[in-house]
């Protein structure tokens, strides 16, 4: 069998999978690869380990099995792609959990703020602490009920925040609707967003007008999920009190994107689910689910392309 292996690997990594990997199984990494060969060395292999270009996976192939690279996949709904899928699960779960958490701590806390005046070497001090506020008790609402919203609910509930996720199928949510979802923001003080790129559009103007003055977004799901223009808006003119931005609608945020420069604002650059040797993760969690996908057991983390999930 081929293995076609598209993340370009460090050294460690690529020695792990090559050792991992069973005599009869032939890796082919597109690194190693002319430009002009990697899309056909793709659709001569049984196996898939990584996330190529979509346009690669239009055409005829011959997979038995593909292992992303990520927890996300809104890019390949289109897909013609009948094996079995799975990605990394909760991997990148609690990294992006913490970056949310950390975001919005850094945004009560006056963090930015404070970390310039560092660079200045100025003491401002007493006058700051007016403006301080806690995350503790919070009223939240987490925009969808996948492994990355249970984690920020996990971690919050330390800091004593009354929690609700919001996901139309979950039993786990207590919103499911955008009725019962408008309703409940005049009395929210945090709206936190992983919702994948196939809820397009899903936060609109509408609802960031509904949220309570002075209340924070906060988005570690997919930039093109909220109306960037209306909530940039709602910025600029104080009714949202600040964002936590670890995507944004285009990447990277063009120049003259006005999030770069608003005073209430925490970009964090899509580094959520940033965590040490990531590389080794994938290729741990390749190995383990080979090991199943050879032994005709249950692959762990399967999905499915075309809902979503």
């Amino acid at each position: 069998m081929v293995l076609f292996v598209n993340p370009l690997l460090h050294e460690t990594a690529r020695a792990a999978l090559l050792a991992g990997l069973p005599t009869e199984i032939e890796a082919v990494f597109r690194a190693d690869l002319p430009e002009g060969e990697q899309a056909l060395a793709l659709q001569r292999a049984e196996l898939l380990l990584g996330n190529p270009p979509a346009a690669w996976l239009k055409g005829p192939l011959k997979l038995r099995w593909w292992q992303l690279e990520s927890a996300g996949f809104d890019g390949y709904r289109d897909a013609n792609v009948t094996c079995p899928v799975t990605n990394v699960g909760d991997y990148y779960a609690w990294p992006c959990a913490e970056t949310m958490v950390a975001g919005l701590l850094a945004l009560y806390r006056r963090l930015p703020e404070l970390a310039v005046l560092q660079t200045r070497s100025e003491w401002v001090g007493q006058p700051l602490r007016l403006g301080m506020q806690l995350l503790r008790g919070k009223r939240v609402i987490i925009l969808g009920a996948g492994t990355i919203g249970k984690v920020i609910r996990q971690l919050l509930s330390g800091f004593e925040c009354q929690t609700r996720l919001m996901a139309r199928t979950s039993p786990e949510a207590e919103l499911h609707s955008v009725e019962e979802l408008k309703d409940a923001l005049p009395t929210t003080d945090v709206v936190i967003s992983t919702l994948p790129g196939s809820a397009k559009n899903f936060y609109s103007a509408e609802l960031i007008d509904a949220m309570q003055p002075g209340s924070v977004f906060a988005n570690v799901g997919r930039g093109s999920t909220v109306d960037e223009p209306a909530l940039i808006a709602a910025l600029e003119r104080g009714h949202l009190g600040g964002a936590v931005l670890d995507v944004t609608a285009a990447e990277p945020l063009p120049a003259d994107s006005p999030l770069w420069t608003l005073p209430n604002v925490v970009l964090t650059q899509h580094t959520g689910g940033g965590q040490p040797d990531e590389d080794g993760a994938k290729v741990a969690i390749f190995l383990d689910n080979l090991r199943r996908f050879l032994a005709g057991e249950e692959l762990a983390n399967q999905v499915e392309l075309g809902r979503g999930y």
